[in-house]
């Protein structure tokens, strides 16, 4: 069965060297089983020569058979035409056509049991393919849950670097600072209008204030007024 272990050491070696420089372990198991695939179509031509051989012996057995067949009948001829010597002779001829049958039987049937045996193996070949086909699906599938938990521990670990989140600190500080001085803006700007709105009700207390005493002052200055007023025009008696 050298064909066999010829596809078993030309795919092993194919397999290792993939292994070596695998990158991609789908474009790898792809690539793989596309070169079993086609190990496989070898094997089945390998095997079509063998089955064509088989075929061949068999054809020769059937020809040689027919000659013995005819030389037989030809010595029966001669029997009855009473010519010993000619029967003599035909049935040495079918003796070296049943001789030749025999050997081409002997390697007919060894030819016959190895293709069985080649059928056998490439059934079995067959078989290894379509399983490696369907291991192939879900290697890939782990292969892709692999990489992706892969990338996310190596973004973990890229996160677990504390100078990234120090940079989110500091700019929380920075934030709060601005926060603080805007709060503090608007404090000092409430308290400066308080102020001026406080000054104008002072004034305008100040200012009422003493318009009341201008006018009290006034009033009195009037009063005093009519007073002489009135005196100077009243006759003495």
């Amino acid at each position: 069965m050298g064909l066999f272990s010829r596809f078993k050491r030309a795919v092993k070696s194919n397999i290792n060297d993939m292994i070596s420089k695998a990158e991609n372990p789908e474009k790898m198991l792809n690539q793989l089983i596309v070169e079993m695939n086609e190990q496989l179509i070898e094997s089945k031509k390998t095997v079509a020569v063998a089955i064509a051989d088989e075929k061949k012996l068999e054809r020769q057995i059937v020809m040689n058979r027919d000659q013995a067949d005819e030389w037989e009948r030809k010595a029966m001829l001669a029997v009855k035409s009473g010519e010993d010597d000619m029967a003599k002779e035909a049935l040495l001829r079918k003796q070296e056509y049943d001789n030749t049958i025999r050997q081409y039987r002997t390697q007919w049937e060894a030819q016959a049991e190895s293709v069985e045996q080649l059928k056998g193996a490439l059934r079995q070949l067959q078989q290894k393919i379509e399983e490696a086909q369907r291991k192939k699906n879900l290697l890939i599938a782990r292969a892709k849950r692999a990489e992706a938990h892969k990338r996310m521990q190596q973004t973990m670990s890229s996160m677990a670097d504390t100078s990234a989140f120090e940079l989110f600190d500091r700019m929380s500080e920075k934030v709060e600072q601005i926060e603080a001085e805007v709060d503090a803006m608007r404090e000092i700007e409430a308290s400066a209008t308080g102020d001026a709105l406080e000054r104008q009700f002072q004034a305008l207390e100040a200012s009422d204030s003493s318009a009341d005493k201008l006018l009290g002052d006034l009033k009195a200055k009037m009063a005093q007024l009519e007073d002489k007023t009135n005196k100077s025009e009243k006759p003495e008696s």
